[in-house]
């Protein structure tokens, strides 16, 4: 079952939403309260989605993606907002959403975001197997990341993006290819998405984050895992 949490305090907007996931198969658990919905998602364990509005009462949208990310990796989260300058979805993607959706949208933007997301966790929760690039173990079948033994918390989103590295070490990879091998060709976006989600995981990654060793960066192109025999 294709299961989606829908954070969303306009009841019109959110009956919008839910008609068109209905469509396509989803089943959908409802609020539009930010409190609600960490209640909610504590109870339900078999949420692939979060789809979350920015603006709510009481606690805002950040606060709930922050939340549910920090009780679990592997949930994909879209974050809805109303404002279209970059700091806000750049804030947003920081607190571990995945992608974001500026209002107003369209039926087709919004399946394309959801159904994209849901194929990237679903695989994700299929694949088993591991790869080793010292000094990292990526276990794949549990989507869990370690680095000299000590595992390292990621989200969705990080995880695709080392693997992705892993599976193309020393190989120069612009955003381009990077974007349309995490969020698939039919993503609505730019690649200032990949940037943030980099950053982010070179916080947890790297020793010095400002000088990575890992994933390097390739001056109006891209980036590059480096691997040297000696890590």
């Amino acid at each position: 079952m294709k299961k989606i949490l829908l954070v969303e305090d306009n009841d019109d907007i959110r009956g919008f939403i839910k008609i068109n996931l209905k469509r396509e198969g989803y089943t959908t658990l409802e609020t539009a309260s930010g409190e609600k919905a960490i209640e909610l998602f504590d109870i339900y364990t078999d949420i692939d989605i979060a789809i979350i509005d920015i603006m709510l009462p009481g606690i805002d949208g950040f606060f709930v993606s922050s939340k549910i990310r920090q009780k679990d990796e592997k949930t994909g989260i879209i974050i809805l907002t109303a404002k279209s300058q970059e700091e806000d979805k750049i804030n947003g993607l920081s607190k571990g959403a995945d992608d974001y959706i500026v209002k107003p949208f369209s039926p087709s933007e919004l399946i394309a975001r959801v159904n994209s997301l849901y194929r990237r966790v679903s695989m994700a929760r299929n694949n088993k197997d591991k790869i080793t690039v010292r000094p990292f173990v990526i276990d794949v079948d549990s989507r869990k990341l370690y680095k000299n033994g000590r595992e390292i918390e990621l989200t969705h989103i990080e995880f695709e993006l080392i693997k992705l590295f892993a599976n193309n070490s020393n190989k120069a990879l612009s955003r381009n290819e990077i974007l349309d091998s995490i969020w698939g060709e039919d993503f609505i976006g730019n690649y200032k998405i990949v940037d943030v989600n980099i950053s982010r995981l070179r916080q947890k990654i790297e020793e010095n984050p400002s000088n990575p060793q890992y994933i390097k960066s390739i001056r109006g192109y891209g980036y590059r895992w480096d691997v040297y025999d000696e890590c």
